[in-house]
């Protein structure tokens, strides 16, 4: 089978939580390396027709932005993933962001690479990347169940170590979710980011977003305006690496689980209020039933990384520190967890979460 999920690009079976519009400020660093780099792909963009220099296989993804194809060189016959995007709706500036982000990071070994092929024709633009054969981190998560230690942890360090390069470039991913993590094989001995058509430099604004994920930042979802009203109460907000650490977090948690530890992070959902009532308040408050199963190291990473305040919440790099601890607790015989492996009668493994929202 084949998977990608790229600048937009969802499976079908997953667009309950996908749509998300968000208007840019300006970046204040005009003449940084990508800009740069941008400015020097626009002059030399090649003009080319699709059907004319690659065989198109099928196509692997459709979404808002375009279509992603499975394609050949005609003369190398280098299989390759075809991103591929209509004028009519594409800005060539956009384009070129993705393109030139995507570029820049896809030497690390945990972002999926690119052929370094962008070009136009009458109807589009479009750029080639690495084909990954196989699924993304989302198509195997059992929901109410999620995946194995063993294998979260696999993947967290290598999700981590792409988003370590990223932030170190000036770069903030802003769609961190198991969609966008795909898979060379079904143990995650090795896995990609993917998706860059949101990646914004450091410091970019953000004015509103129109709704909400639940890997979305408290910040992020202060930016959805009230009804009736155009803009939201709060200034406009500056992307941060922060952004992502909690996006990190959220992931970590549905893939331990088969959960999503709440809808959106606002007053409104139950599940994020007793969450932040017992991060503001540890000693007295009684620790959420979706996060009993958790060990006390895990859920002291869960609070470094899921940090109410983005100045407190640590890099996504922390999680290297405990994946040589436990993170989940044992299960007892009947079903139960608790403090140290014993029972508890606050939470059972087949209702986690009462009605937190399911991956499915």
């Amino acid at each position: 089978m084949f998977s990608l999920c790229l600048g937009g690009f969802f499976p079908q079976s997953k667009d309950m939580h996908d749509v998300a519009m968000i208007e840019l400020g300006p970046v204040e660093d005009g003449g940084s390396y990508i800009e740069e780099l941008m400015e020097l792909t626009a002059q030399s963009l090649s003009r080319l027709e699709i059907q004319e220099h690659f065989n198109v296989i099928k196509e692997i993804g459709r979404g808002k932005y375009g279509r992603v194809l499975l394609v050949t060189h005609r003369c190398r016959g280098t299989p390759m993933a075809l991103k591929v995007l209509p004028k009519a709706s594409t800005k060539l500036k956009g384009f070129l962001r993705e393109y030139c982000i995507s570029l820049r990071l896809s030497c690390h070994p945990c972002i999926v690479g690119l052929f370094g092929i962008a070009f136009q024709s009458d109807e589009h633009y479009g750029f080639a990347q690495e084909l990954v054969v196989g699924r993304d981190l989302f198509a195997i998560i059992k929901p109410r169940v999620g995946i194995s230690e063993r294998v979260v942890k696999r993947c967290a360090v290598q999700i981590a170590s792409a988003l370590e390069f990223i932030h170190r470039l000036g770069l903030v991913h802003r769609d961190i979710k198991p969609e966008n993590v795909l898979l060379l094989d079904t143990q995650c001995r090795h896995v990609k980011l993917a998706d860059f058509g949101l990646t914004q430099k450091c410091g970019t604004l953000i004015r509103f977003i129109s709704s909400t994920l639940p890997y979305m930042a408290p910040e992020l979802c202060a930016m959805v305006p009230d009804a009736g009203q155009e803009t939201p109460k709060a200034p406009p907000l500056s992307i941060q690496p922060s952004l992502d650490t909690w996006a990190f977090g959220v992931l970590l948690f549905c893939i331990l689980t088969g959960f999503f530890p709440w809808e959106y992070c606002t007053s409104t959902d139950c599940f994020y209020e007793e969450f932040a009532e017992w991060r503001q308040n540890p000693e007295t408050t009684e620790v959420p039933s979706q996060w009993m199963r958790f060990t006390p190291a895990c859920m002291e990473m869960f609070a470094k990384l899921l940090a109410l305040e983005p100045n407190d919440r640590s890099t996504a790099d922390v999680v290297k520190g405990y994946v040589g601890k436990d993170w989940v607790r044992p299960k007892c015989p009947n079903g139960l967890m608790g403090e140290n492996g014993g029972v508890s009668s606050m939470t059972t493994m087949s209702s986690p979460c009462r009605s937190s929202p399911v991956l499915q």
